[in-house]
């Protein structure tokens, strides 16, 4: 029986695309709450069954019909994570998004678990209130719910290992770094991909043995008339 592929918090379908090249084909399952980027997805993954919902109340068990799942992936909600966000108040539901995915390693037990998020997905901790009866993060309990969320997954028998990788060092035009996390329960190594690029001072690059970073002007068609901003 062929392993089903899950994308949770799916939006436009960025991940999806990513799988489907990995993979060769395109993930079975999508869901996400916003009916736009549903439909954006549906149309670069018509074949893919597209849950317009909240991830809490889509029943893992009725989305799968008993078939096994070889990779669920999560990207949930980074903003009370980043520290672009800066100092406004968090809501607790969209800071602990991310425990949706102890709920399908409970019930369906994938193969393979990968979570995504910003670099300070590590800091999730407990919330503490202040005098307006605002939510923030406890600054004194860093990292602890990080630490709970990987005990939970470690006690549905998956090994876990995570990290911090940054996009130019595997060819994408831009030096975003993301938090990483792969979960597997088959007893196989969790093996992470090589870094295919570098900086172009790096002795690897100038040796040959690494390509060096691709720019953001390698994404524009030059040859498109662009008036400045400084004359309109």
């Amino acid at each position: 029986m062929k392993e089903l592929i899950v994308d949770n918090f799916a939006g436009g379908g960025g991940a999806s695309t990513g799988i489907e090249s990995a993979t060769g084909r395109s993930v079975d399952i999508a869901i996400n709450h916003n009916e736009v980027a549903i439909k954006m997805h549906k149309t670069n993954h018509p074949t893919t069954k597209h849950y317009i919902e909240d991830v809490w109340e889509v029943d893992p068990l009725e989305a799968t019909q008993g078939r096994p799942v070889g990779l669920a992936w999560f990207s949930p909600d980074c903003r009370h994570f980043s520290k672009a966000k800066g100092s406004k108040p968090v809501d607790k539901n969209i800071r602990g998004l991310a425990w949706v995915a102890v709920k399908w390693a409970k019930l369906v037990k994938p193969r393979v678990i990968m979570l995504e998020n910003v670099e300070e997905f590590k800091t999730w901790g407990p919330l503490k209130e202040n005098s307006k009866g605002e939510l923030y993060p406890d600054p004194n309990k860093k990292g602890q719910t990080f630490h709970l969320f990987i005990k939970a997954l470690e006690k549905q028998g998956y090994k876990v290992d995570f990290r911090e990788l940054r996009a130019c060092d595997y060819g994408a035009p831009t030096t975003r770094k993301r938090f990483f996390m792969i979960a597997r329960c088959d007893k196989k190594p969790i093996v992470w991909p090589e870094p295919t690029h570098g900086h172009p001072e790096q002795i690897e690059v100038r040796m040959g043995m690494l390509k060096p970073w691709r720019t953001a002007g390698e994404c524009i068609d030059w040859s498109i008339p662009c008036p400045s901003i400084f004359t309109r």
